[in-house]
């Protein structure tokens, strides 16, 4: 069992991935486009320049800032934030175990600190890292590297868990034990070459490292 681990929010802890997509989709037919299926498995996951240079790509001659502000907006307005299957046990798990925790997400620093304290799950962290602080948003590894980092362990010391591609692949370049839990994008073959586990749920995974396979 390792000493520390690190959690993306979206579609990981909370089901609010689908919400992010529907923003999108509305920000989208506001401007009279339609997204193509590969846009969700592209933004996933992502922030800053890295999201930036998607949204010029998928919303041509659209201001990319003013698109990421509204989608951000209009996911921040939700008043129901869903819990994920699994989450409270495997925080109060990891908890009893004394494994530090982080909250690694895209998303701004608001938004996080807001959804873990209307879930009741900010207690089980002991730190956050939104992909603002980093100059390179996911798939590069800086945001789990300053997780680490936060936590006082080394990255292979630490799990990501993840429910996006480009998670994953940013959690194994930071060279931390990397597990899908995948939400509304599959894995690819690539994705299951380099994860250290995938499974339906986070229950699963928790179990899985309980019993030592992980």
């Amino acid at each position: 069992m390792k000493k520390a681990a690190i959690f993306d929010m979206d579609g990981l802890l909370f089901d609010t991935e689908r919400l992010f997509q529907e923003a999108w989709r509305d920000e989208a037919a506001a401007m009279n486009l339609t997204l193509p299926d590969i846009f969700t498995s592209r933004v996933c996951g992502t922030s800053g320049e890295k999201q930036a240079e998607i949204v010029r790509e998928f919303f041509p001659g659209g201001d990319p800032e003013k698109i990421m502000a509204n989608v951000q907006n209009r996911v921040y307005e939700q008043k129901e934030i869903p819990v994920k299957k699994g989450t409270f046990e495997i925080l109060k798990g990891m908890k009893e175990q004394g494994i530090c925790m982080a909250v690694a997400s895209s998303s701004p620093l608001q938004m996080i600190e807001r959804n873990l304290r209307k879930t009741g799950t900010s207690e089980y962290f002991d730190c956050i890292v939104s992909g603002l602080q980093v100059s390179n948003g996911k798939p590069e590894p800086d945001i789990f590297l300053l997780a680490a980092e936060k936590t006082g362990f080394s990255p292979s010391e630490c799990y990501v868990f993840e429910d996006s591609l480009n998670g994953i692949i940013a959690g194994f370049r930071a060279g931390c034990a990397s597990i899908m839990i995948p939400d509304i994008v599959p894995p690819t073959e690539e994705i299951k070459k380099i994860a250290a586990g995938i499974f339906p749920d986070l229950s699963e995974a928790w179990e899985a490292i309980r019993k030592g396979d992980l």
